[in-house]
């Protein structure tokens, strides 16, 4: 018959048989990154930084490429990616819709990467003559938003124009072929469509609003791997510093990745910051007003309250 001291010692084994493998389980195996084309994306991934960042904590980094930041956010929400970087629109259509999200971090902006153009000798020289106009867009994407905001600033409505929703692909195509009057539109699609079809700028973002951009992990990951965000979010910042200084290698990098034409890349790396940050109280009322733009206008189910899937970074910890 077991005494109590056996049974005490039986008991400390079985624990310490079954704690052994929830510890090695308490990690990832790997971390999914969505990126979009361009960006100093290819840069860091050239430079192995993550990689050599988590490697010791036995973790791989995997790099999933999508055309605009919609289809990234849906992955984020679904769980086959863990971590993305997208303009400040897609989130808000991301929350309407009750995805699994949260912002984790920020990059502000000059707004000198988005614009809306017209084809050089268009006859609209003013938001105003947007009125009646066949314009393209990414729906729920950064540009959908530069748009609704610069109608306004034009002293118009959503109903005043034609929307020609349309992904960066199709949009090009269709504005070459002068299928829409203007295009709502961030770099590189903006820098090509300047350099290769002489397009030429109506407005650009920073002559409308303030614009943000957004590091955004799936709710599940944050919750179960705060200590890897905050790592994703402090190695992303050094990137930026980084690139900051280092614009021909970010170039160079960017036109090796995606085949897109060195000087149409140069000309959006050298328009383009990469300054990750927290999001403050500045950052979360400009990405709020954004929600209450949309929401005013019906263009998603129901209003968002942003801080409320808002995960706090302060970098150094």
């Amino acid at each position: 018959m077991m005494n109590r001291r056996h049974i005490l010692a039986t008991s400390l084994l079985l624990a310490t048989a079954f704690a052994a493998p929830a510890r090695a389980e308490d990690k990832p195996v790997e971390i999914r990154i969505g990126t979009q084309k361009g960006g100093f994306f290819p840069a860091v991934r050239q430079r192995q930084t993550l990689e050599s960042a988590f490697k010791p904590l036995g973790i791989e980094i995997k790099w999933i490429d999508f055309q605009f930041g919609p289809p990234l956010l849906e992955a984020i929400n679904v769980g086959s990616v863990d971590f993305g970087f997208v303009g400040d629109t897609p989130p808000i259509f991301a929350q309407a819709g009750g995805a699994r999200i949260r912002y984790v971090a920020a990059v502000k902006s000059d707004g000198d990467n988005q614009a809306i153009i017209v084809p050089k000798d268009s006859p609209i020289k003013s938001l105003a003559d947007l009125k009646g106009k066949r314009i393209a867009f990414g729906k729920g994407s950064s540009a959908h938003n530069l748009l609704v905001v610069a109608l306004e600033k034009g002293g118009l409505s959503w109903s005043d124009i034609t929307p020609a929703p349309l992904a960066p692909a199709d949009a090009t195509a269709a504005f070459v072929k002068g299928a829409v009057d203007a295009w709502s539109i961030w770099d590189p699609y903006l820098a090509l469509a300047e350099l290769k079809e002489n397009a030429r700028v109506l407005v650009f973002d920073k002559d409308v609003h303030k614009p943000n951009a957004y590091y955004i992990a799936n709710t599940d990951f944050v919750e179960k791997y705060p200590s890897l965000v905050a790592k994703l979010n402090t190695a992303f910042a050094s990137e930026g510093v980084w690139a900051e200084s280092h614009h021909e290698e970010v170039a160079k990098a960017q036109a090796e990745a995606t085949g897109v034409d060195i000087e149409a890349v140069r000309r959006f790396v050298n328009r383009s910051t990469y300054r990750v940050v927290p999001l403050d109280a500045e950052v979360t009322k400009s990405q709020q007003a954004v929600a209450d733009r949309f929401a005013k206008l019906g263009l998603i189910p129901k209003p968002v309250n942003v801080s409320d899937i808002v995960w706090k970074w302060t970098p150094g910890s």
